[in-house]
């Protein structure tokens, strides 16, 4: 179903007035942390701007898309803000794609849903779009203690960790990687003749996700190939050739990714490096109950799984989500790095963006079950899940918007 040019007007006006509000207020925030200190607006800002510069900042920064964007912008106003706007502008892109695949998605069912209001379809999914990028996890009131959680985010996580800038410039990268590749899953076995440009565009994505940051990267990797592998010993080893296509998509990222991770498995004098494996003890460093902070990192989407539980065979897309979130909590769970990084729990962003798509997936899914009318009580169970860790998120980013510590 076509939209009329007024339709499209509305649904493109209202959009870009949420969008320029969610950034006014990401960018004051960004540049806050820029001048921010260890008591308020903590960040690694600062070193982001030596880094952005050229100058040492006292850490490694292997991945240089974010820096290089800053530094010009750096050309036109000053360091601090170019680096925030840096930051505002690539997590502004990832709503903007956001809602491109929603609408592709959704628009037209969701106009055929609203036949009198059809302008609804268009506000609902710019709605959606944007609170995924305020959501959190959840956590209760002050004073209020859950057992075995020690902080609101430490241990527990979130799809929107506002203190972290390089997941924020990877995230449309990331979200562009993710949804070519489960566009990829339904069809590469055909082979790529066909697909050349799809095949094409997926190998950047991925490569510049991981040249920004590589922590969605070696999620998607791990997953991805464990699909692929699967499949080939399904089919019986028949679709090999294809399967070895897929695979020279990833050849640029493995050897940036080889380059990155020089200085865990190349340590400097005097320090242990390489990665361990253990059974969830340096998350539990910050978390003493990770079965409770898992449900209330992804309420939401364990609830819309829970309720629509088939969408996992039929929806490629939607059990490719769990699929990333799955490896990002092994990989959470399982992995650490040695030395000085132990503590850092660096896999803990991979973990947050399995998080992030685990909860852009179940959207789609809960919209699509609204439309057929599904079991109202049950629909109202899954939008009041979302509803929650929306009024967190928006409760959790005003704390950090007034300085407060992200934990």
């Amino acid at each position: 179903m076509k939209q009329t040019k007024s339709q499209k007007w509305m649904n493109i006006g209202f959009f870009m007035l949420l969008l320029l509000g969610a950034s006014a207020v990401t960018l004051i925030l960004f540049h806050r942390q820029t001048l921010g200190s260890p008591e308020s607006y903590h960040s690694d800002m600062k070193a982001y701007i030596l880094e952005m510069q050229g100058l040492d900042s006292g850490y490694s920064f292997p991945y240089p898309v974010f820096f290089k964007f800053a530094a010009f912008l750096h050309l036109f106003v000053g360091p601090e803000f170019a680096v925030a706007l840096a930051t505002m502008l690539s997590n502004s892109l990832a709503m903007v794609i956001v809602k491109l695949i929603l609408d592709h998605l959704l628009l037209a069912d969701l106009q055929a849903f609203f036949a009198k209001q059809k302008w609804l379809a268009g506000a609902l999914l710019s709605l959606l779009s944007i609170s995924l990028f305020f959501i959190s996890m959840l956590y209760p009131p002050p004073g209020i203690y859950l057992p075995g959680i020690k902080y609101n985010y430490l241990g527990v996580f979130t799809a929107n960790p506002f203190h972290n800038a390089t997941y924020m410039a990877a995230r449309p990268f990331a979200i562009l990687s993710f949804f070519w590749f489960a566009r990829l899953l339904e069809r590469y076995e055909k082979g790529w003749k066909e697909q050349k440009k799809d095949y094409a565009l997926f190998s950047f994505f991925l490569l510049a996700a991981t040249m920004t940051k590589p922590s969605f990267t070696i999620v998607l990797v791990g997953a991805a190939g464990l699909i692929m592998v699967w499949r080939m010993i399904k089919s019986r080893f028949r679709n090999f050739i294809p399967t070895l296509q897929l695979g020279l998509c990833f050849v640029p990222t493995f050897l940036d990714l080889l380059y990155q991770y020089r200085g865990v498995f190349v340590p400097d004098e005097g320090e242990e490096g390489g990665l361990g494996f253990c059974f969830g003890s340096v998350w539990r460093l910050y978390c003493d109950n990770i079965s409770l902070a898992v449900c209330l990192a992804v309420g939401f989407p364990l609830v819309v799984l829970l309720c629509n539980f088939k969408e996992l065979k039929e929806n490629t897309l939607y059990r490719f989500s769990w699929q990333i979130y799955g490896m990002s909590f092994v990989m959470a769970f399982f992995l650490y790095e040695k030395g000085f990084r132990e503590v850092d729990f660096n896999f803990s962003w991979g973990y947050m963006y399995g998080i992030f798509f685990s909860f852009l997936a179940a959207l789609p899914v809960l919209v699509r079950a609204t439309i057929a009318k599904k079991r109202p009580f049950l629909l109202a169970v899954q939008w009041g899940a979302y509803l929650c860790h929306v009024v967190c998120g928006l409760y959790y980013f005003w704390g950090i918007f007034q300085g407060k510590m992200y934990y």
